[in-house]
């Protein structure tokens, strides 16, 4: 059994900034690395960065790249997504994702766990 906790939704304007966290227990806390996706209404799930647990390489998609920066903290289990210059093109749920060494880290498929999502609102 393993559980993923988000946190650090909200209503903001554009350019501004917020931080997502999600703590991982359980089986999720051994996984290999951390994702965050994002799904706006009416469009399909979408990747937005990875991050592993050692030695902390990250990636990005490219619409997030320069804006968002991922980092953790392993003593806590916990992965940050802080995401500055927000646009109204970001307002979707972010969910926080769990999984193993795949070749595919922007896949949904790569990840086990998935958090319950997190409404990020990006006002115009």
């Amino acid at each position: 059994q393993g559980q993923l906790a988000e946190s650090g939704g909200g209503l903001v304007q554009t350019g501004d900034s917020l931080r997502l966290s999600c703590t991982a227990s359980g089986r999720t806390a051994s996984t290999v690395r951390m994702g965050w996706f994002r799904q706006a209404p009416g469009k399909e799930r979408e990747f937005v960065g990875s991050i592993r647990w050692l030695g902390g390489n990250t990636y990005y998609s490219d619409s997030v790249k320069g804006r968002f920066t991922l980092s953790k903290d392993n003593a806590k289990k916990t992965v940050y997504l802080q995401m500055n210059s927000l646009k109204p093109d970001d307002t979707a749920v972010y969910y926080c994702a769990a999984g193993g060494a795949s070749a595919d880290l922007t896949s949904i498929r790569a990840y086990n766990y998935w958090g319950q999502g997190t409404q990020v609102t990006v006002s115009s």
